[in-house]
């Protein structure tokens, strides 16, 4: 059974049809990648399934609910989260507020504690400027930041939009090794990413979107080797 499922995805924005009835599904412990050219609808696909735009006609049922028109404080307690393109952190709170505004919704105790150890855990850079404005920080430190916020409700679902924009190559590697311990740790992921090498390298199968539909879907064994990937970048149908 699919973790998430979306049937005739349609998203606009006015007249504007920037989502175009696409479906598709991810399984559980899937690193799934949304490939394609700047405006091919990605971003709003994303937004669309964590509650940020509205859908304008479709379904999207995750972990057998249907969520087509849930708001995203209602979405991050059933363990689904986004982790935004451009990071949108609090520059002026700390690291651990930033921290906090991702677990809103925790209430257990247990599982508070354990939020904070994992992604202390995974980001020891977080734990010794835990105390420092987050506006102060690197790129790299704040996106960092912004994967841990999303991680601090214990997803079973985390969709990322760009993690690699605007970092350096070293950086960018570190992002995409993490990007593995996720789902190593049971963590399902779906990565919108420009770095398509990078992206291919980790995920187990993509969508190649283009002009808000998906034109191609596989393996990324087969989509690494596939002229509709460089159709899709080249605006080419």
């Amino acid at each position: 059974m699919p973790l998430l499922s979306v049937d005739s995805l349609q998203v606009r924005y006015g007249a504007v049809e920037a989502v175009r009835g696409i479906g598709f599904e991810i399984h559980p412990g899937e690193i799934v990648a949304f490939l394609g050219a700047n405006g091919a609808g990605k971003s709003s696909t994303l937004n669309a399934l964590a509650g940020l735009v509205p859908v304008a006609s479709g379904r999207v049922v995750f972990d057998g609910t249907d969520i087509t028109h849930h708001a995203p404080e209602r979405l991050a307690p059933m363990g689904m989260t986004l982790t935004p393109e451009g990071r949108r952190i609090f520059g002026t709170l700390t690291v651990e507020e930033n921290l906090r505004m991702g677990a809103y919704g925790v209430s257990d105790r247990a599982e508070m504690d354990a939020a904070w150890a994992r992604v202390y855990e995974l980001f020891p850079i977080l734990f010794e400027r835990r105390s420092q404005y987050a506006g102060t920080l690197s790129g790299g430190q704040q996106q960092m930041l912004a994967v841990g916020r999303s991680l601090m409700s214990n997803p079973r679902l985390l969709l990322l939009d760009e993690p690699s924009l605007g970092l350096a190559p070293k950086i960018v590697e570190q992002i995409f090794e993490l990007i593995g311990v996720l789902r190593d740790q049971g963590v399902t992921l779906v990565v919108v990413e420009q770095n398509v090498a990078m992206a291919l390298e980790i995920a187990d199968r993509g969508y190649v979107m283009s002009g808000g539909r998906i034109v191609s879907s596989g393996t990324a064994g087969d989509l690494s080797q596939a002229d509709r990937l460089q159709a899709a970048y080249l605006g080419a149908e």
